[in-house]
């Protein structure tokens, strides 16, 4: 059996820790994720996807502010000699103490093609960027970001409509076996991880809730993109008679018009218009309100 430390916070990696925690190849020693936040209208802590998973299924569950500055929680993880850490979407940078702990690597799956789009969203900037392919690689991870040896890749086609949150959901379910046949196979000695390339090194920043404002400006397949890039989180957004509305669903279609005005509304949405087309907003969700269609939010704020 080999024997890992899973590390992860958010849903992405549910079905990676579930496949792992039932591979007759795998042992799951313990779990490290991040601390209970406050969430939702009151604010109660609540514990990542990660956490309750670990709980339910009676795994040891680690959760550091900063897993660098916490020389108990270190301790505790080298006792368990674990053969490898496996690291998705932690949200934490591990220091060289802590990787040097597994008796053979620390292993992160990251959601781009490496070395496109190393850092914290590579998921949303692919499809903000109008990309047609992405994919996810497990690595050696390295102190610095996302740049150690490629394990394995596999290519995901980015379809023109798909969605962040359905793209979140395809790297979900096609990352576990890519995860247990890296370990099995580093352990074994029959694969050998090959340099990144430095050529075409990008980055995919936090993104920012300015970014995610809608420039009426640009084109409807560029604001397109980036409704579908950030519809799970934070949405794109823009303003009406002095309320925030944010767009959950949209579609570029023909029309002309002033940049930001209304040209069209129908059953099928309500087009706005765009430097080059229009947008056509399909599912909203108003200030201080739920999502609803976007027709139906036009008609109670038209007149």
């Amino acid at each position: 059996m080999i024997k890992i430390v899973f590390f992860g916070t958010p849903d992405i990696g549910l079905k990676s820790l579930d496949y792992l925690y039932n591979s007759d190849e795998i042992d799951v020693l313990a779990v490290v994720t991040q601390p209970d936040k406050p969430a939702g209208r009151g604010h109660k802590l609540q514990s990542s996807p990660i956490k309750k998973y670990a709980i339910e299924h009676n795994l040891a569950v680690f959760t550091p502010k900063s897993i660098r500055k916490e020389p108990d929680i270190i301790e505790a993880l080298k006792k368990l000699e674990p053969d490898f850490f496996v690291t998705f979407a932690f949200g934490q940078i591990l220091s060289q103490e802590v990787l040097d702990i597994p008796k053979y690597e620390t292993i992160n799956l990251h959601a781009s093609l490496l070395p496109k789009y190393r850092g914290a969203n590579p998921i949303q900037r692919a499809i903000i960027n109008g990309d047609k392919e992405t994919g996810i690689c497990t690595m050696i991870t390295e102190l610095g970001l996302d740049c150690g040896d490629i394990c394995q890749k596999l290519v995901i086609p980015i379809s023109d409509n798909m969605n962040c949150g359905e793209l979140w959901d395809e790297i979900a379910q096609k990352s576990p076996k890519m995860i247990e046949e890296t370990l099995i196979s580093l352990k074994n000695g029959t694969l050998s991880p090959e340099k990144q390339c430095e050529d075409g090194v990008c980055m995919a920043n936090k993104i920012t809730k300015e970014e995610c404002r809608i420039d009426w400006s640009k084109s409807n397949v560029d604001l397109h993109n980036l409704v579908r890039g950030v519809c799970r989180s934070p949405s794109a957004y823009f303003d009406f008679k002095g309320r925030t509305i944010k767009i959950i669903e949209s579609l570029p279609v023909e029309g002309k018009g002033s940049e930001g005005e209304i040209i069209n509304y129908s059953k099928n949405g309500v087009d706005i218009a765009c430097a080059k087309g229009a947008l056509r907003l399909i599912k909203v969700k108003p200030e201080g309100k739920g999502e609803m269609m976007a027709t139906d939010w036009y008609n109670g704020v038209k007149k």
